[in-house]
């Protein structure tokens, strides 16, 4: 039941209730009562982050000199790694006083970004389904958030042009992710020369969330939409740690590119925090300006149990497609349970199967029909989850 006193707060009241929570909940409860739930919901990296990173922390973390208030925007030498990070990778130079500034995750910094170029009822593009806050923190933001739906069967930019031209007021914004969470499409370098074309042509700014830069397979290399020439005149781009170097409790991220948007961001954070604790910004230099084979390593890990889940899924009947990148598989529901809608199949698969998944509409309406695997679990417990599923599919029959 919704407390009284919840309807006086606009701003949350404008929030739905979080659908991919009631999963969660039954999954605990299950949990307390013993059963063993294999947990590929929450998209909750679990392989430690790598050695070298920890050693780092632990010796900054030592030093009372670094116990203090950081600095918001971010020390000057992860600014400077952030910089060297872009060239080596995409060959984009970046100004590291103008263009860069640490967050305190991605989703932190999506947030305040959308927070710090609001004014009440601006328009933001977005995409559906996608990650629940690209449309979130626009509606917290008190701006108005319009789907452009995300399917192989239709072109993105023929939804963006009829949005342009049928929407009113006109929009200001597009926030994009690529490799997406949560249906793993990916897009080619021409794919944002297109959308910085349109963005010009139609006033428009960018946030590209790039959460899974590192996360890709069978040779594919997830562009920045900063390679693109003219990218940092209308975009800016964030990129989170989490996933590529296993830090994901850490909370550290960064927005780069156009100087106005990061400008904006970094003045807003100001007011509102005083940084990431100095010792992660100190062991995340380490980790953008070190080896990187751990990140190869950890890329490898979530391409075998990908490999091991899809195979799995189709050999039983549920036919998958092999992602080319990020942590997760999107699954089409079986014909014979479609009906059932992507919340009570979630629900039925944790109480027979012992499978936790995310429901697809928990990332938007046109993620109805899908469910959401999330490589978060070894192959062995992979392989227990598909012989639960194998199980429920007979049961079901």
């Amino acid at each position: 039941m919704k407390h009284k006193s919840e309807t006086q707060f606009e701003r949350i009241r404008r929030l739905p209730p979080y659908i991919l929570g009631e999963v969660v909940a039954m999954m605990m409860a299950a949990r307390r009562q013993g059963e063993d739930i294999i947990n590929l919901g929450m998209g909750n990296p679990d392989l430690p982050t790598p050695p070298h990173i920890v050693a780092k922390l632990q010796e900054a973390a030592s030093k009372p000199k670094n116990h203090r208030y950081s600095l918001s925007r971010g020390i000057p030498k992860l600014r400077e790694a952030i910089t060297k990070w872009y060239k080596t990778n995409y060959n984009v130079l970046l100004n590291p006083e103008t263009e860069v500034v640490a967050t305190m995750g991605a989703k932190e910094g999506l947030s305040h970004l959308v927070l710090a170029l609001t004014n009440p009822g601006d328009v933001f593009l977005v995409p559906n389904p996608t990650y629940p806050i690209h449309t979130y923190s626009v509606v917290i933001a008190g701006g108005d958030a319009r789907s452009i739906r995300m399917s192989p069967e239709i072109d993105f930019f023929t939804s963006l042009e009829l949005a342009s031209k049928t929407i009113w007021p006109k929009a200001k914004y597009i926030i994009v992710s690529f490799p997406s969470n949560p249906t793993t499409e990916i897009v080619d370098l021409d794919f944002f020369k297109k959308l910085v074309a349109f963005a010009k042509e139609n006033n428009l700014l960018i946030i590209h969330d790039l959460a899974y830069a590192d996360l890709v397979f069978d040779g594919y290399k997830a562009p920045s939409i900063l390679q693109v020439k003219g990218g940092k005149d209308v975009a800016v781009e964030l990129y989170s740690m989490s996933k590529g170097y296993s830090m994901p409790g850490w909370r550290i991220a960064f927005c780069v590119g156009n100087k106005k948007m990061v400008y904006a961001l970094t003045k807003i954070k100001s007011y509102l925090d005083y940084g990431v604790f100095a010792p992660i910004q100190i062991a995340a230099t380490v980790a953008l300006n070190g080896p990187q084979h751990c990140v190869k390593e950890i890329r490898d890990t979530y391409c075998r149990r990908r490999d091991v889940l899809c195979e799995g899924l189709n050999r039983i009947g549920w036919a998958v497609e092999r992602p080319k990148a990020t942590m997760f598989v999107w699954a089409k529901i079986p014909e014979d349970f479609r009906k059932m809608g992507s919340l009570k199949f979630s629900k039925h698969l944790l109480q027979e199967a012992k499978v936790a998944v995310s429901p697809g509409v928990g990332f938007g309406e046109y993620g109805e029909g899908y469910v959401r695997f999330a490589l978060v679990e070894n192959e062995k417990r992979i392989q227990q989850a598909v012989r639960g599923i194998q199980n429920f599919f007979k049961a079901g029959a």
